[in-house]
């Protein structure tokens, strides 16, 4: 293994990891008020080219973390549709 290969891992552990606390407070207590619908929105769609992207590379970091941040963000984006 190369030192990108760790340094990958670990970077999309960090990043996707730091959508689960905004996932479980939003699942936990339905408050949707402070989440920007168009920022999801957005940034759903940005993660699912990266997501394309690494499938394209065949980059296994970058696709598990961005399969990963995209189910995080589209369970977030069902959320702020459904308890407007």
């Amino acid at each position: 293994m190369t030192l990108h290969e760790p340094i990958g891992y670990l970077a999309a552990i960090l990043t996707t990891c730091s959508f689960v606390p905004q996932a479980w407070h939003t699942f936990r207590t339905r408050d949707v008020s402070g989440i920007s619908l168009g920022m999801y929105l957005v940034f759903a769609c940005g993660v699912a080219l990266w997501l394309m992207y690494g499938l394209l590379l065949a980059a296994w970091p970058i696709v598990t973390a961005n399969a990963i941040t995209l189910a995080l963000a589209l369970a977030i984006l069902v959320m702020k549709l459904r308890y407007r």
